[in-house]
């Protein structure tokens, strides 16, 4: 990607972030591409990288003074908060592993502890993965110290995750008994990889406080696997492919390539896991020889740039535009029949009438009366036009012609017939 667009500063300002160095533009940055550079910086939620990486070249003299100190004043306000919510989740850690419990913890504050400045890789909130039968206890310890259920409607038994968020405060957890919906035909069979979890669990340390968290095996593809199921619904941004590389780079001595590889090919995954260290290679200093890694995954036909061209224009989980977010239907309909050995396509029916277990998510009486799902499309289809009402870039033709163009990029890296 040529450096002088403004996706191609942003891909070298990370870099640079990643290395602790500071770009050295002189020129070629105007007001304009200043602002599209912060705007394109929140949209992949890495504001803070960015600024930091740019802020002292000469052409950050061309960034108009209000427009320079506004993005300061949100990257101090987002560090200061991201530290805070670091902290308040390693006291309620703390106060889990008092009572007893095994809750491990993944992406999030793992991944960030790998940054050389971790609280400017912000983190919407924290995953901790707790054996089912401890999943109730886990719930009580967070009410207890000021949590509340974010769906308190919903029986935390019959969920696989369970939202918690701080009133007043910032912090939010995602508290899950598995790692994906099983009820996903796209991939909830992702979950029969993690079911030995808790046997290989390791324990790190970050600021002081001792947290279980999964092999670095299994930790890598999980991300990797997290990402692939980002991909399949509306995408994923840059950060989560730093994640990725800075995690491989990090522990690539620990981890077990060639299990990865077979888990990921089991999946039609392999070329996709691939292009990541591909974009890693290319743009992020991903060194295959300190992450030793293998021949088996170098040797792969995996070219990241049409990938990253999507993740550039989706940010950080594809969620750019209402079109976008709701082309996911035509894509996870592309790869569930796909898997029946039909021919992946598109239409707008499948973007506007979704399945059944995809309504689930939502409306989750339709899993005790299914023949409510008309009625159930309907509400759905009135709350698109609410949505549209408030924020517009949205409708049906071009959720269409984003998913046909993203269902012929998963068949160029083979998830897809």
């Amino acid at each position: 990607m040529e450096k002088s667009t403004v996706s191609g500063k942003l891909l070298e300002a990370i870099r640079c972030f990643l290395k602790g160095e500071k770009v050295l533009w002189d020129q070629g940055m105007d007001a304009a591409r200043w602002e599209e550079l912060f705007r394109l910086a929140r949209y992949h939620q890495i504001l803070p990288m960015i600024y930091e990486a740019v802020y002292q070249c000469p052409a950050f003299a061309a960034c108009p003074p209000q427009t320079a100190k506004a993005y300061k004043a949100q990257v101090i306000r987002q560090v200061m908060v991201q530290s805070r919510k670091t902290e308040e989740f390693l006291q309620l850690y703390r106060r889990l592993l008092d009572r007893g419990l095994t809750p491990l913890v993944v992406k999030g504050i793992v991944c960030r502890n790998l940054y050389r400045e971790p609280d400017y890789r912000a983190s919407g909130d924290e995953d901790v993965l707790i054996p089912a039968e401890q999943f109730r206890d886990c719930g009580r310890v967070f009410e207890e110290n000021g949590l509340m259920p974010a769906e308190p409607q919903k029986d935390p038994e019959g969920e696989g995750e369970v939202s918690y968020f701080r009133p007043g405060g910032a912090l939010h957890i995602e508290l899950h008994k598995e790692l994906f919906p099983s009820e996903s035909q796209a991939y909830g069979k992702l979950n029969d990889y993690f079911k030995d979890v808790f046997q290989r669990k390791i324990r790190e340390e970050i600021h002081g406080v001792g947290i279980y968290t999964m092999c670095h095996t299994d930790h890598l593809l999980y991300l990797i696997l997290h990402a692939f199921k980002h991909f399949l619904h509306s995408g994923f941004g840059v950060r989560q492919v730093c994640d990725i590389v800075i995690f491989a780079d990090t522990y690539g001595k620990e981890i077990d390539w060639e299990y990865v590889l077979e888990k990921c090919r089991e999946i039609r995954g392999d070329v996709f896991a691939a292009s990541l260290f591909d974009i890693g290679r290319r743009y992020f200093d991903f060194d295959p020889v300190r992450a030793c890694f293998p021949k088996s995954w170098s040797s792969l036909a995996a070219d990241g740039e049409d990938l990253l061209e999507d993740l550039l224009e989706g940010g950080v989980f594809g969620d750019s535009s209402l079109s976008r977010k709701h082309s996911s239907n035509i894509t996870l309909q592309a790869v569930s029949e796909s898997r029946k050995g039909k021919k992946a396509g598109a239409s707008i029916a499948q973007s506007l009438f979704p399945d059944r277990r995809y309504m689930e998510r939502k409306y989750t009486y339709l899993k005790q009366y299914p023949f409510l799902l008309p009625a159930a499309w309907i509400l759905r289809l009135g709350s698109y036009v609410k949505e549209i009402r408030k924020t517009g870039g949205n409708n049906a033709r071009e959720s269409l012609e984003i998913g046909s163009r993203r269902v012929d990029l998963m068949k160029k890296y083979k998830i897809i017939q």
